[in-house]
């Protein structure tokens, strides 16, 4: 596939603009909407603001790090971007799609590349229920919120939470509990990435929580489903010494 014609995209801060500019000037670039690849300069945020930004799109996004841990994104070098380009290995992540159901009624469909996270409102812990496929796996769950994370996601807020990492081809998604009171033990789960999972909050008044898909929140719901969406296809590039499932395996043996 050509990747020739480059829509660069950066973050406010003067680094990525700088970059911007300095990119504009020796390659070109086209508007988003013409080109075969986009470049987005910045941090991890950037990159999931692109990522959202142009998921019906289907056009592969490179990334280079202008911010600051730039897990998604390859090493900033204004040259050789072309050769880098073109030699480029392609990882595809699938989003999760979220359709929450607040206290009033009201439904809202979003979607995560990194994750869905469930968060307490106020100074009560929450107590929801948990199914998966339909069926009761956990009753009660009285916890601070918790986290259904992508692989590509596993490394970031689930792994703050002490979530499993996920490689990238094991097909499976990781529900982690966020201070978990009762049952107390309990540290999560493994679960497929076909699988549907329903939240249930069990005193949504009383006791609120807010559901989040990557930057999407929803406050006051009751009930929250999260399931992959398979229709939607997302396409990072990386360098062949720095690509992602190598990132996420590193991750597991960081001290």
């Amino acid at each position: 596939m050509s990747r020739d014609r480059i829509a660069f995209v950066a973050g406010p801060t003067r680094q990525a603009q700088s970059a911007l500019k300095a990119l504009k000037k020796r390659y070109g670039s086209v508007e988003p909407d013409e080109a075969d690849v986009i470049v987005a300069l910045g941090g991890d945020g950037l990159m999931l603001e692109t990522l959202h930004r142009f998921m019906g799109r289907k056009v592969p996004i490179y990334g280079m790090n202008r911010g600051t841990v730039g897990f998604l994104l390859n090493a900033y070098d204004n040259r050789s971007l072309r050769d880098r380009l073109a030699t480029a290995q392609e990882v595809e992540l699938r989003p999760l799609s979220m359709k929450a159901t607040s206290i009033d009624g009201s439904r809202v469909t979003a979607m995560a590349i990194n994750e869905v996270a469930l968060l307490r409102e106020t100074r009560q812990a929450a107590r929801v229920r948990i199914r998966v496929d339909g069926t009761v796996r956990m009753p009660e769950l009285v916890c601070d919120g918790a986290i259904i994370a992508t692989p590509a996601g596993s490394t970031a807020y689930n792994l703050s939470a002490h979530g499993p990492i996920i490689p990238l081809g094991a097909q499976l998604l990781a529900l982690t509990p966020i201070s978990a009171f009762r049952p107390r033990r309990w540290r999560g789960a493994l679960l497929p990435s076909s699988a549907r999972l329903r939240i249930d909050v069990l005193e949504p008044k009383k006791r609120p929580v807010s559901a989040v898909a990557d930057y999407t929140e929803v406050r006051d719901v009751r009930s929250v489903v999260v399931r992959e969406d398979r229709s939607a296809t997302l396409t990072l590039l990386f360098d062949p010494e720095h690509n992602l499932e190598d990132r996420i395996l590193n991750e597991q043996f960081t001290p």
